[in-house]
């Protein structure tokens, strides 16, 4: 069943759906055959980064000059539609070395920090993580406690904690936030670049997971950790720094949750046609047609969501509140459609030959992390109202 009810292709040009067919391609040939035993080895597939990097999907919205596609945002989002469309873990890999690494290296960092870093995250030579939400610190990372501590000679020395870091046992380099003082005042919040094998900096795998289980998750432990003077992004200050590398990275995942919603529509439309019970195809009765109807209708919403939020983010006219309202609807009803697809595939579905129940998964992950979506909610209801609900 094709999900392009409303022939949003007619809304894209030629560029934007030759890179979406492209990756969709390569989702088709190289993630879907072998993202179930991944899933079930809880394993992330690493011999798919090289392809990755040449298709152009990390950091694909960045200049050129630094080795990137340059790409638009829709573009953008079309990568990371296919890419979960494949598994919410192979779109969260990307999602960080890009939106979460790339980009504040890119928007906070030097000119010698960007050509040394961005090139090889490209080529995915390099590989990042971005260290932010803490053990007691998710929702609240103002609250972090991890600091760093400057020295005469201008070098830094980082102690604390971070939970809950994708890419973090595979990183070459982490971003990570911490308080330059004792006070808590938020804007001593700065990012350091912490090369992963660095004295004192331990990255330790998160075990027992239910979910994004073809993903590398893992805790950080920063003991006495020295680095230089270059290893601050001068740039960074405040809570506000994180938080917009988290909107670049909420814009994606947007844009990615459709992509699963697609998937998992798709298996249980075709699914319905071809299972046979009481005689006839279970895509006759009433129960699944209500089923699928409510399916295709809020994708085809959450597509044209994405697509004019897309359209927003090219002319500079976005919010980040913008961002939240899209991020939480649509991974709120994509969660909603995995969980109906899987039951329209009755015990089939639990199998990880069929991909609804890895999504439906998956997404319970996604619907927590880059904020809760309740926090998205409160973050709304500021908008609307001007009052925070926050304190």
């Amino acid at each position: 069943m094709n999900t392009d009810f409303y022939n949003i292709d007619s809304a894209l040009s030629e560029e934007e759906r030759a890179v979406r067919d492209s990756v969709r391609q390569f989702v088709n040939e190289r993630v879907l055959p072998v993202i179930g035993d991944y899933y079930v080895k809880g394993q992330f597939p690493l011999d798919l980064v090289p392809e990755l990097a040449e298709l152009g999907v990390f950091g694909a919205n960045l200049p050129e000059e630094y080795g990137c596609a340059g790409l638009n945002n829709v573009m953008y989002g079309l990568i990371m539609q296919e890419l979960e469309r494949g598994d919410s873990g192979v779109r969260s890999f990307a999602s960080v070395q890009g939106a979460l690494v790339m980009y504040p290296i890119f928007a906070f960092g030097t000119e010698e920090q960007r050509a040394h870093y961005l090139p090889k995250m490209a080529s995915g030579e390099i590989i990042g993580c971005f260290g932010l939400t803490e053990p007691d610190y998710g929702s609240n990372p103002a609250g972090m406690i991890t600091m760093a501590r400057e020295q005469s000679d201008g070098s830094w020395i980082l102690n604390g904690a971070k939970m809950w870091i994708t890419n973090g046992s595979t990183a070459t380099v982490a971003v990570v936030w911490a308080k330059t003082n004792d006070d808590t005042n938020e804007r001593s919040i700065r990012g350091f670049l912490v090369p992963a094998g660095t004295p004192g900096f331990t990255a330790r795998d998160q075990k027992g997971k239910l979910s994004l289980r073809a993903s590398d998750t893992s805790e950080l432990v920063l003991q006495d950790v020295h680095v230089g003077a270059d290893a601050i992004l001068p740039k960074s200050g405040g809570l506000k720094s994180p938080l917009m590398c988290l909107t670049q990275a909420r814009y994606g995942i947007a844009w990615g949750s459709i992509g699963a919603a697609m998937a998992c529509f798709e298996e249980a439309a075709s699914y319905s046609t071809t299972r046979v019970m009481f005689g006839k195809p279970i895509g006759a009765f009433q129960l699944q047609q209500a089923r699928l109807a409510d399916m295709l209708s809020e994708i085809v919403k959450g597509q044209l969501l994405v697509l004019h939020l897309g359209r927003l983010k090219d002319a500079g006219t976005f919010t980040p509140q913008q961002v939240s309202l899209a991020k939480r609807n649509n991974v709120s009803v994509a969660t909603d459609i995995a969980r109906e697809a899987r039951r329209l595939l009755g015990a089939n579905g639990i199998l990880a030959e069929y991909a609804s129940m890895r999504h439906m998964a998956n997404l319970e992950s996604v619907y927590t992390y880059e904020g809760t979506h309740d926090v998205h909610t409160l973050v709304l209801g500021q908008a609307i109202t001007g009052l925070s609900a926050f304190q």
